[in-house]
């Protein structure tokens, strides 16, 4: 893989980070202002989060194996 396609990336990784950051407050938002009015909408932020993680992962397990492969 080459560098250009390395720093892509990192540059995904990043942004799936970021997001999945995102995702996470809006889960703990959820669970400490607007519990009692709003429980019912957990199911889905915590879906939202977790699948925003998973895909983290999953970009960063292809950019560890790239880098392992230099």
């Amino acid at each position: 893989m080459s560098t250009e396609e390395i720093k892509d990336l990192e540059k995904q990784v990043t942004r799936l980070k970021f997001i999945a950051g995102q995702k996470a407050g809006d889960l703990h938002d959820l669970i400490e202002d607007r519990l009692w009015a709003e429980f019912e909408d957990i199911p889905a932020v915590s879906e939202a989060a977790y699948n925003a993680c998973k895909a983290w992962q999953t970009k960063q397990n292809e950019l560890n194996s790239a880098l392992s492969e230099r």
